[in-house]
């Protein structure tokens, strides 16, 4: 549904704002959700490094891809003022390169910002070089009445008042146009117990998902995050 007074953060036109809790997710086309009531900006799948890694496998791909990712990442910090930063994990693709600069190069524009990561399958790959001001969490980490992860948790895994956000799937969804085309499009997917974000980065892949009538899928087009 639509929140007419998040008009001050400066995107009246482009978010949705989901409700889980009692508590506020607005869901920004740039692929992340602000927790109103925590001050807290999250994320996941940056995947920092992987057109590096790809380049020296002999693939061309741009570094320019991962400065605009944290460049947009620094214009949402500049306007939301969190006072966390909560990345669901694969915040970086592979073994250490020269875009993780860009990284720290962020956090040092923000020292007040909290940077939390819950460690994802990827970043295992050079945990010694993840910035001592970094928070990690390895598995798990539990706020208020979310538990944060980043493989999406069997409901057997957590409490049952707790709600799962996560990563790690890179959810779209395929939606029929009106000249009967298909378009798969990044999309934020809450069911009854769980909410996964989509990718963040720009060069990841996506994985269509399949949701049931129960389901809430928020897609990212034009811009906008729109109700499917």
């Amino acid at each position: 549904m639509k929140n007419n007074e998040e008009t001050k953060y400066g995107f009246p036109e482009s978010y949705e704002c989901y409700n889980i809790h009692n508590q506020q997710l607005i869901l920004f086309p740039e692929k992340c959700i602000f927790w109103k009531e925590e001050k807290t900006l999250i994320l996941a799948d940056l995947h920092l490094g992987k057109a590096g890694h790809f380049r020296k496998a002999g693939i061309p791909i741009p570094s320019q891809l991962h400065l605009e990712e944290l460049v947009n990442l620094s214009k949402l910090v500049m306007d939301l003022a969190p006072k966390k930063l909560l990345i669901l994990g694969d915040l970086f693709h592979s073994e250490v390169n020269n875009e993780w600069e860009y990284f720290n190069s962020f956090i040092q524009t923000f020292p007040e910002l909290e940077v939390i990561l819950v460690l994802g399958n990827h970043d295992t790959y050079a945990l010694e070089f993840i910035p001592n001001r970094v928070k990690v969490f390895t598995e798990t980490l539990v706020i208020g009445k979310f538990i944060f992860s980043h493989i999406p948790l069997n409901s057997d895994q957590f409490p049952n008042n707790l709600y799962n956000l996560c990563g790690h799937i890179h959810p779209s969804a395929k939606l029929i146009g009106n000249g009967r085309q298909i378009l798969n499009l990044p999309c934020f997917f809450f069911s009854e117990k769980m909410g996964i974000l989509p990718a963040y980065g720009f060069f990841t892949g996506k994985h269509t998902i399949q949701p049931t009538f129960k389901d809430s899928v928020f897609v990212i087009a034009e811009g906008k995050v729109m109700k499917a």
